[in-house]
């Protein structure tokens, strides 16, 4: 027969382990959700991720969108072959009026996805050039260089798409 001490002591170990089991359940959880396209990755002050999407913006991403996120000129207007030039990043631009996993799509399967059917863009699909570590850290790279009242508002339709 077991004493109430040890009885006590049981329930405790149990209850411990519960504790900790449940705890690496909720860190693996949120490892699969920092991973996921949809979490509020893009919000990041990490200065290792963002000089990575620094990186990965001067060299595959400025040359059309500009070294200053500032787009082509006249980038709402048509070009002679009926596309579209590369809009800003800034926030002038549209890119904040998407959601976080909208913008990953785009950057990894191109914009088709989300366009009107037998829309062409010279935007290509960085899916088998980039991996999705480097395109989410030139997303939160964009992100890092808006005014805070876009990051509120951007916030705001994040939570919203949620």
């Amino acid at each position: 027969m077991e004493s109430a001490a040890g009885a006590g002591v049981k329930r405790g170990l149990w209850a411990l382990a519960a504790v900790v089991l449940i705890a690496a359940i909720a860190a693996l959880g949120w490892q699969q959700i920092a991973r996921s396209p949809r979490a509020n990755w893009i919000a990041t002050s990490d200065p290792a991720v963002l000089a990575q999407g620094h990186e990965v913006y001067d060299g595959y991403c400025a040359s059309c969108h500009g070294a200053q996120l500032e787009g082509q000129p006249d980038w709402m207007r048509r070009l002679p072959d009926g596309r579209m030039p590369a809009p800003p990043h800034d926030d002038t631009g549209h890119t904040w009026h998407h959601p976080s996993a909208v913008l990953f799509d785009i950057v990894k399967e191109g914009v088709q996805k989300y366009a009107p059917p037998g829309y062409e863009s010279d935007m290509p699909a960085f899916g088998s050039t980039l991996s999705d570590e480097q395109i989410r850290a030139v997303l939160a790279y964009i992100h890092s260089t808006w005014p805070d009242a876009v990051k509120r508002r951007y916030a705001e339709l994040e939570a919203r798409n949620r």
